[in-house]
């Protein structure tokens, strides 16, 4: 009998080639989120008359639209990349669309933070004709930013699971409901700190609501993908998504307990703040584990090619063909009759 095989690639380097992203994307990552967070928060904020955490949502957003601008920027290597992708738009590209996404909200965002400073102005002449005409524009773009707030918290998910990473492909149906609650509990931390308690209700809905999705879709990566769960649960990316759990759950027992408190608010939105920045850290790095360890490729599709195997019905021998002068023969029995 010959042993069966085990795996092997040669001289142990990886089959599918690692993401050549580096940890500005994964940056990236918790910056977009932070900013489609916090533009549904100024649009909540906004729709029931809290002007206070409509600022800090607005100011949020823009503050980390830039800073995601400037992740991916470095990550590409140059600006004009940025600029070359806006040149197409591919529906069947989640870059070309996470591009326009992007662009889309950044100017949407910028208008809603720029109304901000409408108070600041004189009310005479050209800056006072701009005072009264800011106000409508930042509402009108604040609620386009919350918007496409949902796409830019999730494209970025698609964009990972689109890649042939292992752990990344196999928790496609998972990590927009990962990426979702984090963009909502992120900017939730973004109210609890800013906003005094009297103000921070919608910050305390939507950080039970985004730890929630994260927490769901964070158990089933770690807990339902078979052996492409495992880098999850080890190493770096492992302790990352532990600490991101408990500071989760740290950040919404206070939101919810302390309501009373300034400073138990600020503590929780800080929490739920690097509660999410270290689950997207932790996502990132599991994916990079499994492309790094040839068995994550290999093992898995040897699973999937026995399933398949043993789901397939066994089929009997096809019947043989006989020719007419030969069943002639064998039924009269007359040797003759083969030549007939």
């Amino acid at each position: 009998m010959v042993p069966p095989a085990e795996f092997r690639s040669y001289y142990g380097r990886p089959i599918v080639k690692p993401a050549v992203w580096h940890h500005d994307i994964a940056a990236y990552l918790f910056t977009g989120g932070l900013a489609a967070g916090s533009a549904l928060l100024a649009a909540g904020a906004d729709a029931t008359g809290r002007p206070t955490l409509r600022r800090a949502g607005r100011l949020a957003a823009l503050g980390a639209l830039g800073a995601s601008t400037y992740f991916l920027v470095h990550d590409l290597g140059r600006p004009e990349r940025f600029l070359n992708m806006l040149r197409i738009a591919k529906p069947t590209s989640p870059m070309s669309m996470g591009t326009w996404i992007l662009s889309g909200f950044g100017a949407a965002a910028g208008a809603a933070a720029v109304a901000e400073a409408a108070p600041l102005l004189p009310s005479r002449g050209v800056l006072g004709l701009a005072r009264r005409l800011l106000p409508p524009v930042g509402t009108a773009g604040q609620y386009g930013a919350a918007v496409l707030a949902p796409a830019l918290a999730t494209y970025t998910a698609v964009l990972l699971a689109d890649t042939a990473t292992p752990s990344w492909h196999e928790a496609y149906p998972e990590l927009p409901f990962v990426f979702a609650g984090s963009a909502l509990a992120s900017g939730a931390g973004v109210g609890l700190l800013a906003a005094p308690t009297g103000q921070a209700g919608p910050a305390r809905r939507m950080a039970v609501c985004g730890a929630a999705l994260e927490l769901w879709g964070a158990h089933r990566i770690e807990t339902t993908k078979g052996l492409l769960s495992e880098p999850y649960r080890q190493g770096r990316a492992g302790r990352l998504l532990r600490a991101g759990r408990l500071l989760t759950a740290a950040g919404v027992a206070g939101a919810v307990l302390g309501r009373r408190s300034r400073v138990v608010s600020a503590l929780s939105g800080l929490s739920l703040l690097t509660a999410s920045l270290a689950t997207r850290f932790g996502i990132f790095d599991g994916g990079v584990a499994s492309a790094k360890d040839p068995k994550y490729t290999v093992v898995p599709q040897r699973e999937r090619l026995a399933e398949r195997a043993a789901s397939t019905p066994v089929q009997d021998d096809p019947p043989q063909l006989v020719a007419p002068d030969q069943a002639t023969a064998k039924t009269t029995g007359r040797p003759d009759a083969v030549g007939l």
